[in-house]
């Protein structure tokens, strides 16, 4: 186990333990799962649509990107589960028919917003508006150039409902184009196959246009034209690239092709002026080397780990000072660099925490010590300007007639208050449970994170599994009793076994994914290289680091 004594961690975990063999193992076979998905997602529209768009003499969305980016560079891909599993009734709209990612573009972090034409042609469902939007909003609140590769056939009619009138629905994207154009956040769009109505207003609100030949750029393609006013009139003439050159103006260059087009982007973005505000400082790898799968179970709700453990391996040279060390245990505060970039840690402890002549606090639960110390940290974070790390594995605040009486609803409104106020990038990490109001707490998604990744294993929800199946089972039994139905205890164990597996799937990392709740399922050996390039990108906006920290009222 470890202990932080000094800024090194201490950890003598060994690999040889019957639990981290045993974790290790675990690990392994759903990290074969995970890698086995991204593949089936990484389809797209399968093979005969991959074909086709070949056939047009057109890139897919992923093999654009692989052009786009610098050869050294990885694509960090954020929303690849948007959509998995749904709309089945519609044959599934896998990565919900467009790719988003940060990636390095001749040296500078962007993001990258790609319609996959192999997806019903890149129509907009409506997790792809979400998924838009996503990006964009990152992007926005970090100031991070953006790179739109369009081809779509605009919003998906059948579910147009769901997908054009709601203030996160279609139209905010365009909104945000507005919005980042007036903040001076350099955009720029390639037309690579059809952009058609709506979908249209989006290059031409951006900064730099380019449009390859045989794309199209209209309000009405020439069906729907002849449909509404009986002109008759080709898509070329209507809409090509050389009309909107020489015509009409939209475009500011006209490329042959999609490599043509790529290499122009690059030149385009290598001219931008770099306004980062901080950068990394020289950095040493963690001391401790063994990977986080021997560090952590893959159930998380039953199994006992130490945080400390994770973040050895986590920060640079596994160094953390942390903060009121021996006070409120459950929830661990420390300032580390993470790839020499100055970051603070709000973990949940998950080792039980027994001390001579104090009751046992239980790891995963936030007492009211842990809670006023984690919102005084949050708030030394703030006033020093330095971006935060929230480590989830949360069930929850305690509760109980003592835990009630010691003002434990004061202290998590503080931590919650100072969550919300936190003018300093956040980065949320979900490794095990993350429930109830714990998760607001550690900056769930409602509390607009910049990035927030789950591993695997994580589960998100109102409370977990088990707790949730009973309390549901106990309100059903109790409605077929005062039906008439006497259930015997087999009954009563299968109807509580059904529940749960119901709930624990509705709360698994894959259904978190799929809604955006989360940004991207990352396996516990790319945590580290993920959290670099996330600070690195949520670094870019000066704005951020100037604005003024005030939390308003705390109940004391």
């Amino acid at each position: 186990m470890a202990k932080a004594q000094t800024d090194r961690i201490t950890s003598t975990l060994s690999l040889n333990t019957p639990d981290a063999v045993e974790w290790t193992s675990e690990w392994m076979k759903l990290s074969e799962q995970i890698k086995t998905e991204r593949l089936r997602i990484e389809q797209g529209g399968g093979k005969s649509n991959i074909e086709k768009q070949h056939q047009k003499g057109r890139l897919t969305a992923r093999e654009r990107i692989d052009l786009l980016k610098d050869d050294d560079a990885v694509f960090y891909e954020i929303g690849r589960y948007a959509a998995f599993d749904m709309y089945k009734e519609w044959g599934g709209a896998p990565a919900a028919g467009v790719i988003t990612g940060i990636t390095r573009i001749q040296g500078r972090m962007c993001m990258v917003i790609a319609n996959d034409a192999t997806v019903k042609a890149g129509s907009f469902f409506p997790m792809t508006s979400k998924k838009v939007i996503r990006a964009q909003t990152i992007a926005y609140d970090n100031y991070i150039p953006v790179v739109y590769l369009v081809d779509s056939a605009g919003i998906f009619l059948p579910l147009q409902e769901d997908v054009f009138p709601d203030q996160d629905d279609f139209g905010r994207v365009f909104y945000l184009n507005a919005r980042m154009s007036a903040r001076g956040i350099p955009q720029i769009t390639a037309i690579l196959g059809m952009c058609v109505a709506g979908g249209a207003y989006l290059p031409v609100m951006t900064d730099t246009v380019l449009m390859t030949e045989g794309s199209g750029l209209f309000l009405a393609g020439p069906a729907l034209v002849k449909a509404a006013i009986g002109q008759v009139v080709s898509a070329e003439e209507l809409g090509g690239a050389t009309m909107h050159e020489e015509i009409s103006g939209t475009i500011d260059f006209k490329e042959p092709d999609d490599p043509s087009a790529l290499a122009h982007i690059r030149k385009l973005v290598q001219a931008m002026p770099d306004h980062r505000c901080v950068s990394a400082t020289k950095f040493d790898t963690p001391y401790y080397r063994e990977p986080l799968s021997a560090v952590v179970p893959i159930n998380t709700s039953s199994r006992v780990y130490n945080i400390y453990d994770v973040i050895a391996r986590i920060v640079d040279g596994s160094e953390f000072l942390e903060y009121k060390q021996g006070y409120g245990e459950t929830v661990v505060c420390g300032y580390a660099h993470i790839g020499g970039y100055p970051t603070g840690i709000v973990a949940n402890q998950k080792k039980h925490i027994m001390k001579k002549g104090a009751p046992p606090q239980f790891g995963g639960v936030i007492y009211k010590e842990s809670a006023e110390k984690a919102a005084r940290f949050i708030m030394d974070c703030n006033q020093k300007k330095i971006p935060l790390l929230f480590i989830h594995d949360v069930n929850g605040f305690m509760v109980g007639k003592e835990a009630e009486q010691s003002g434990i609803i004061k202290a998590g409104a503080k931590m919650v208050n100072a969550v919300s106020n936190s003018i300093v990038p956040k980065i949320s990490l979900i490794i095990g449970g993350s429930f109830g109001a714990g998760n607001y707490a550690m900056c769930g998604k409602a509390y607009a994170p910049d990035f927030i990744y789950a591993w695997p294993n994580a589960h998100y929800a109102v409370m977990g599994g088990a707790q949730a199946a009973n309390t549901l089972a106990g309100i059903k039994i109790r409605q077929l009793e005062r039906s008439g139905l006497q259930l015997n205890e087999e009954d009563k164990q299968k109807l509580i076994d059904e529940i749960k597996a119901t709930y624990d799937s509705q709360s698994s990392a894959q259904y978190a994914a799929a809604r955006l709740w989360v940004d991207e399922i990352i396996l516990p050996e790319e945590t580290r290289e993920r959290l670099i390039a996330s600070l690195e990108a949520v670094t870019q906006n000066p704005e951020r680091f100037s604005r003024r920290f005030s939390t308003g009222v705390l109940q004391t």
